[in-house]
């Protein structure tokens, strides 16, 4: 949303982003450092373990530090996490910076940067590679050592459709690489490609010619991009309704929240 005033006999225009939803002169300020935290800013619960991923959407420019679901299966390979573990007063910790397996020398070290930085400084910072985590605090905080992905092949994949008719006639538009949760429009169909799947996400305030349309367009869309990439897995179309996305289409939204 973006608005004007008139400051010093100027017309200077006003932008108001919403979360994730940040263009690339927003993030540009922020040199890849720009972090969400979960609830309220003036109620933060400092007493539970809270676990951030580290993950980029299209270019570094777009990197965001989330705050996610402290379970191991947040994890991923692909990526770093920032684990924070307070100690029973609250006031102290451990700070656990998590390198994964498959991230790369320079994603390693903005971790470090952000781990060490993030918090406060009676919060001590550990580097833990992936494959030696300690499990007195940090699986523990976790909820118990368990599976998780090792790979995140759906980020070079995913891309986003919207099928609206708020034009008076229906149309298929693509989101930028740089999507997230929010994007996805109550009133209208979005296709969802992440590699493996495509996914129909109905809106609760779709139309039924949008759906009806909707699903046409991503049927055909399937047949193309099989086609069209013969040595890659072949798509299955699925349907997903708002509130009962499985895990796999959720994956692709960084720092989704179940509504």
């Amino acid at each position: 949303m973006q608005t004007s005033a008139e400051v010093a006999g100027l017309t200077v225009p006003f932008t108001y982003p919403f979360q994730q939803q940040e263009d690339y002169k927003f993030l540009s300020h922020f040199g890849g450092k720009f972090i969400i935290h979960k609830g309220r800013r003036n109620s933060p619960d400092d007493s539970k373990p809270a676990l951030y991923q580290i993950r980029s959407n299209d270019t570094r420019l777009c990197r965001r530090v989330i705050q996610v679901e402290a379970t191991p299966k947040s994890l991923n390979s692909a990526f770093c996490h920032i684990l924070k573990v307070p100690f029973d007063n609250s006031v102290s910790g451990i700070v656990y910076i998590w390198i994964g397996e498959k991230t790369t020398q320079e994603e390693a070290i903005h971790a470090e940067q952000m781990g060490r930085t993030m918090f406060e400084s009676n919060y001590s910072n550990v580097v833990v590679k992936e494959g030696t985590e300690p499990e007195n605090f940090f699986w523990v905080a976790l909820g118990g050592m368990a599976d998780y992905e090792h790979e995140a092949t759906y980020m070079e994949k995913k891309r986003l459709f919207r099928c609206s008719n708020e034009k008076g006639y229906f149309a298929v538009s693509e989101k930028y690489a740089d999507f997230g949760q929010d994007d996805l429009s109550q009133d209208d169909v979005m296709i969802l490609d992440t590699g493996v799947e495509v996914f129909v996400w109905f809106g609760a305030n779709a139309c039924e010619m949008e759906k009806k349309l909707g699903l046409k367009s991503a049927q055909t869309y399937v047949k193309h991009v099989n086609s069209e990439d013969e040595g890659g897995p072949k798509r299955k179309l699925k349907i997903s309704k708002r509130g009962a996305e499985p895990w796999e289409f959720t994956r692709c939204f960084h720092g989704w929240v179940s509504r």
